[in-house]
């Protein structure tokens, strides 16, 4: 049985659900010792219950710990059963966060499924949907599945209550994927989603972007989210290029004023332009785990964050693949992902 040290790296629930994904695709048990120990408050919490519970579903598996707090987890699978899946996180607790746990078994799995996820869509310190629908998916689709996101109800933190949807076609293997260029850009966009909210809140902060990034004006719009069961607002700004979508979202907060939230967004998004590299921070958190279970790829990346290299210690416990980080100027690092066969 793997063991796995919670305490590691950043010590947060990514190592959790990464154990879980990573179990779940090779059949391998494994005990995971200090959860979440690099937080505050440590230990299982509601909505890291509920990745353990689709994963101990759909993995047909035998699992030890899982109550609220535990510090502790055992986890076994029997084999990976697609199907029609209905998972409520609860409150706001993140969806994508649940998704990210079971997607990858799914994604070669024997037959199509059906995933419905019911919580936060809209979450700070999650993927939000749009990122995942926009960006993620749409390399996991180059890769040889097809996945469909649709979301019927946004959920924003605190108030949570949304609902999405995946459709699953599974391919028999991954194929793999490099992202060394960019390319060129074929499209930029900036969406303010306000819900229960005053339409101000969004106009002040695309007003941030006409002055810090002069895009057109066609560029630019607002929505309201009428269906949301709570308040909520994002601002999420869209490059499309040649190679990749990268989609970076800020998040509205109280206290924290509409030009702060679009200006903190902004940065991050000057960061990544003048990087020149394809692949921004968060997705490259997302994409080397489906790299090592195609067993290779590469892409280009800003700094490794610590979510990055904790991930990949985790994989390499698991999979027989080697992850070497190289960088190559300042602010650009080549991620190569390789089998060890």
């Amino acid at each position: 049985m793997i063991v796995i040290d919670g305490s590691q790296g950043e010590g947060g629930g990514q190592i959790l659900r990464s154990a879980l994904a990573l179990s779940l695709v090779t059949g391998e048990p494994f005990r995971i010792e200090k959860i979440r120990a690099g937080r505050k408050k440590s230990g299982l919490m509601r909505q890291h219950l509920t990745a353990v519970h689709a994963a101990t579903v759909i993995g047909q598996a035998r699992v030890e710990g899982a109550v609220i707090g535990s510090q502790e987890l055992c986890f076994a699978p029997a084999g990976v059963k697609a199907g029609s899946y209905h998972f409520s996180v609860g409150t706001a607790g993140s969806c994508t966060l649940v998704l990210q746990t079971v997607l990858p078994a799914l994604l070669t799995a024997a037959s199509p499924s059906e995933l419905v996820l019911e919580g936060g869509t809209h979450n700070p310190h999650a993927p939000p949907f749009d990122f995942v629908a926009r960006a993620y998916l749409p390399l996991i689709n180059r890769m040889g599945p097809k996945v469909v996101a649709t979301l019927q109800r946004p959920g924003f933190y605190p108030a949570g209550g949304g609902k999405c949807s995946f459709a699953i076609e599974p391919a028999p293997r991954l194929a793999r994927l490099d992202l060394p260029e960019r390319g060129t850009i074929c499209k930029r966009s900036a969406r303010a989603v306000v819900a229960k909210l005053p339409r101000q809140i969004a106009e002040r902060e695309l007003q941030v972007v006409r002055d810090q990034l002069s895009w057109e004006e066609a560029a630019l719009s607002i929505e309201d989210a009428g269906s949301s069961l709570g308040p909520g607002n994002i601002l999420s700004l869209e490059i499309e290029s040649d190679h990749v979508t990268e989609l970076f979202t800020g998040f509205g907060e109280r206290g924290v004023s509409a030009e702060k939230v679009a200006g903190k967004t902004v940065m991050e998004l000057k960061e990544y332009l003048v990087a020149n590299v394809p692949v921004g921070p968060y997705l490259a958190d997302q994409l080397l785990l489906p790299m090592a279970l195609a067993g290779g790829g590469t892409f280009r990346t800003l700094a490794p964050t610590l979510h990055l290299t904790t991930n990949s210690e985790v994989l390499q416990q698991f999979l027989p693949v080697a992850v070497n980080m190289r960088q190559l100027t300042r602010n650009d690092w080549e991620i190569r992902v390789e089998s060890r066969r």
